[in-house]
């Protein structure tokens, strides 16, 4: 017998009607080119998605096809989600960080009909355009008085296209299982791969993150979201933020840049923000430097990378509970959050550090579990080590246009590449990649958590373990360090001094290398097959 309930589609033209009505006095603020403080409410900017939406219907476009992005965080990149996504079209968010032949390559593989440029972008896109002849236009994000002279073929002003649009345009009744937004996987080996996000799963996982244990977003909260919008949707802030009423403020493209984060954090009372590790060093430099305050900020989420300890420690001395966030752009992105500041007082320091260290708990919604070698599902004990496998209704099962083909969902659960553990209450810890685990006597050691313990070092500014060959255990790590500001002195021997009663002796690395800096991918992950190739011929010393 089923339920007597109403049979309603889940699709993201809900959360524009939702705050039209109930969210739409909230604000947006945005760092743009032509605006350093653009300013409006959630009704006015999704008039202007509606009218966007008319603007593309009226164009050569069928249901499904692919409007790409290279933008910041912005109102415009904002309105472009919605107006593409509600009028039935993919909104493909594509990093501009990424090499040229990878972008071409995503281009052409998403077949996108028409790219939304910033002007930033407009003399990358040029380079490019040649090589993407599907692409039927590309539009400027920006107004008519500010668009370039540009060699981009059909070029079109962004806000003459918007102008153009129907104003009352009424967005399509679609199945909650169309496709409304894509993204490409970095590609550190091979090709880049797309996933491609469902209305149902999106508007699912973006309920999720609201939760408390969460993003925890709710109407009171100003979020700033530092994470680009063109990396995994901006974590769905773009899409929680408006079903929660909570003011947005989009950093444009001074993302980067600490002075202008604090201004926005104080100026307009941010509570909440999101970001990588560099992106918050970057803050706290600045903050030291000249003694400014942040007192509105209530609590950051981390993820991207490995948070150091250092970060979290100078956030608490500002007021500011640091939370750490494990996902995957295979995953919307959000798999689990660490809220153990809410239960500070259980732990002895000592312990405190070491939790609040870890990926967190999963969140409803996404199962996890970790096997052995065979497959075997290993306990949740906290001792145990496996690959990390995860299922629910936000996680991809294949990849775009490789269908039965490359699918990773195996058996319904898909492979992180992941090492992990997880303890008996549930926080699970990530301890490295599979293809970068190492090895020593037949033990596995945590990379990450030693990477953790150097970056702590006052004098080191980034540091990376890999396996390296050794005759008797096998494998032993070795270190590779970035002196910081004031570390030039920094030797071997203090460095590996410094891991004394922080970790298990065994896991502390066989040697030290130090470097002037670390291969990163577009997304800011170092990449240890570089690093792999890069000291391929090292020896460890007799």
């Amino acid at each position: 017998m089923n339920g007597l309930m109403m049979d309603m589609p889940l699709l993201i033209s809900s959360i524009v009607e939702h705050a039209e009505k109930v969210n739409g006095d909230a604000e947006i603020v945005s760092v743009t080119a032509d605006n350093p403080r653009h300013r409006y409410t959630y009704r006015e900017a999704f008039a202007r998605a509606r009218r966007l939406a008319g603007a593309l219907s009226a164009r050569d476009l069928a249901l499904g096809d692919r409007i790409g992005t290279l933008a910041w965080n912005d109102y415009r990149h904002f309105e472009t989600y919605y107006g593409a996504a509600c009028a039935g079209y993919v909104c493909h968010t594509i990093n501009p960080r990424l090499f040229p032949e990878q972008l071409v390559y995503i281009i052409n593989h998403a077949e996108d009909r028409y790219v939304f440029v910033d002007p930033d972008f407009v003399a990358l896109a040029e380079g490019l355009a040649a090589q993407c002849p599907q692409v039927q236009g590309w539009v400027v994000l920006c107004s008519e008085e500010r668009m370039p002279d540009t060699s981009l073929p059909n070029a079109i002003c962004y806000e003459t296209l918007v102008a153009g649009g129907d104003a009352g345009f009424v967005f399509p009744t679609l199945d909650e299982q169309a496709a409304c937004a894509l993204c490409y996987t970095s590609g550190t080996t091979g090709n880049p791969k797309g996933v491609l996000y469902s209305h149902r799963s999106t508007m699912l996982h973006s309920l999720a993150t609201m939760m408390p244990d969460a993003l925890g977003i709710a109407r009171r909260d100003v979020v700033l979201p530092i994470v680009p919008m063109f990396h995994v949707n901006a974590w769905g802030m773009p899409y929680a933020c408006p079903m929660a009423g909570a003011k947005l403020v989009f950093p444009g493209n001074k993302m980067g840049d600490g002075a202008t984060l604090a201004e926005l954090i104080n100026e307009e009372e941010v509570t909440l923000s999101a970001g990588v590790p560099t992106v918050w060093l970057g803050l706290l430099a600045h903050l030291k430097s000249t003694g400014a305050r942040i007192d509105s900020l209530r609590r950051i989420v981390v993820g991207g990378a490995a948070c150091p300890l250092s970060i979290m420690e100078d956030m608490d001395g500002y007021g500011v509970e640091t939370r750490v966030g494990w996902g995957m752009t295979e995953m919307s992105p959000l798999g689990s959050a660490n809220n153990s500041a809410d239960r500070r007082d259980d732990y002895s320091p000592q312990e405190f550090a070491r939790v609040r260290l870890k990926a967190g708990r999963p969140i409803f919604g996404v199962q996890m579990k970790i096997v052995d070698d065979e497959g075997a599902e290993l306990p949740w004990d906290g001792e145990a080590f496996g690959s990390l496998k995860v299922r629910g209704p936000w996680i991809c099962s294949s990849y775009f246009k490789l269908e039965g083909v490359d699918a990773h969902a195996e058996d319904g659960w898909f492979e992180t590449g992941d090492v992990a553990t997880i303890d008996p209450d549930g926080f699970m810890a990530i301890t490295d990649r599979t293809k970068d685990v190492i090895k020593s006597g037949g033990e596995w050691i945590s990379s990450i958590e030693v990477e953790n313990v150097a970056t702590d070092h006052p004098k080191v500014a980034e540091a990376a373990v890999i396996g390296q060959y050794h005759p008797k255990w096998s494998e032993r790590p070795l270190l590779i360090v970035v002196r910081g500001p004031g570390g030039e002195d920094l030797t071997a021997q203090e460095m590996l001094a410094w891991f004394d009663g922080k970790i298990a002796k065994w896991w502390i690395p066989e040697a030290v290398e130090f470097a002037d800096e670390l291969p990163h991918t577009a997304t800011g992950k170092v990449q240890k097959v570089k690093l792999r190739e890069a000291y391929k011929d090292f020896e460890f010393p007799g």
